[in-house]
């Protein structure tokens, strides 16, 4: 399970001060801090027949390295998002539903596109920021996104900060998010990318 903080950033000054925080710096773990260029693809059906299903089709390009994922039964209060995600490394961009067979979510996407064919309804492209933090309780990954989420009807840009929790306690990683979240004046983000995305083209 995916569980994360979302935060929108009103400026890029504000994204800066938060990648230079001393206070975080001084939890971070070492030689975790690097930048990444990610492109993202997300496909349905021209019936948008996952999207129907609570459900997020992507390919992403990481550096070099391409990732296809399966995220399903999303929710959020707030600023955190939960929800379920399937990661695996893929060698070309191409849908490919087999990918996930293996679970049973990934046999119940096969069974609900039902051989249609799996098109690209949206993308986005982000410089992502990142580094990994150790509150002694729990390991963080501090991300600083900026780019664009782009449909046939529209583009929107990004510009937030996602905290990931990957091991320890949810109450931690609250108790960070609005430590920055106080500290910067920012704003919850209700929506994810995917979600934004589908706003633009009338799905939401």
């Amino acid at each position: 399970m995916e569980i994360e903080l979302k935060y929108a950033i009103n400026s890029k000054e504000t994204a800066m001060r938060i990648w230079e925080d001393e206070e975080l710096k001084k939890m971070e773990e070492p030689e975790t801090r690097e930048t990444v260029f990610m492109k993202a693809t997300y496909f349905d059906t021209a019936d948008y027949d996952l999207c129907r299903n609570d459900m997020a089709y992507r390919v992403r390009s990481e550096g070099d390295r391409l990732i296809a994922s399966l995220k399903w039964g999303g929710k959020n209060e707030g600023a955190l998002h939960t929800r379920e995600e399937i990661n695996v490394p893929v060698i070309d961009t191409h849908p490919n539903p087999v990918t996930f067979e293996e679970s049973d979510i990934g046999r119940d996407l096969i069974q609900i596109i039902g051989g249609k064919p799996l098109r690209p309804i949206m993308e986005t492209q982000t410089e992502r920021r990142r580094f990994r933090i150790d509150t002694q309780i729990s390991i963080l990954e501090v991300s600083i996104d900026g780019g664009t989420i782009a449909t046939e009807k529209g583009s929107r840009p990004i510009c937030e900060v996602e905290i990931e929790l990957f091991s320890g306690e949810q109450d931690d990683l609250l108790k960070i998010g609005q430590k920055i979240m106080d500290k910067y004046g920012l704003v919850s983000e209700k929506r994810s990318k995917f979600y934004r995305g589908l706003e633009l083209l009338g799905e939401r």
